[in-house]
């Protein structure tokens, strides 16, 4: 009978460097980097943490490229509920939550999948809630050359939640726009009710 064999594949010397870095931490906390339950755990986290962090070696940009097409629709295209999960660059602590986005062509659209992965190319990463929302923004609006490009992000932190002022019932909302959905209030209102209604 075979046994179980999980294949992942994670650059060597950085998880060498790392599994030292959190054996090193592990025990200045007070543990002891030994024990059973606990001699792993440097490699795991290890591991994780260039998952957690696999953004910064993602073109975001390149994504987009990937699948551009030209199509003469010029009203507003709207993805709704992207689930994002990042690091605090603070604290290092998770945020998580959903994003929203939508932009108006200009002759250009995108294929749709490639929207929750410019989130996760942008969220994988250290971050903090009001840069992540540019940068989606910034990135489409560039890349595409759109009428407009909007972005919510809605998230709750852990390092509110779990430690400081420990405010487990908070959520954080951010707003990123461009072109017509600055200029134009009635389309920004369009996009504010499209994404608070419950369309199914």
């Amino acid at each position: 009978m075979k046994g179980y064999k999980k294949e992942e594949s994670y650059d060597l010397e950085i998880t060498d460097k790392l599994k030292e870095s959190y054996s090193n931490i592990i025990e200045n906390i007070g543990e002891d980097p030994n024990r059973e339950g606990i001699l792993k755990t440097p490699e795991r986290v290890a591991k994780a943490m260039q998952f957690l962090t696999q953004g910064y070696n993602t073109d975001a940009k390149k994504i987009l490229e990937s699948a551009i097409f030209s199509e003469d629709y010029n009203q507003m295209v709207l993805v709704k509920g992207i689930e994002l999960y990042s690091l605090c660059e603070h604290h290092m602590l998770p945020f998580f939550g959903k994003a929203y986005i939508a932009y108006v062509p200009n002759g250009k659209i995108v294929g749709l999948s490639k929207f929750p992965r410019l989130v996760d190319a942008f969220s994988r990463r250290l971050q903090v809630q009001e840069r992540l929302t540019n940068q989606i923004m910034q990135c489409i609006d560039e890349t595409l050359e759109p009428k407009g490009v909007a972005v919510v992000i809605e998230a709750q932190h852990l390092c509110m939640q779990m430690r400081g002022v420990e405010k487990q019932n908070s959520f954080t909302t951010t707003s990123a726009f461009s072109g017509v959905f600055m200029n134009n209030e009635k389309t920004r209102s369009e996009f504010m009710n499209l994404i608070s209604s419950k369309l199914t």
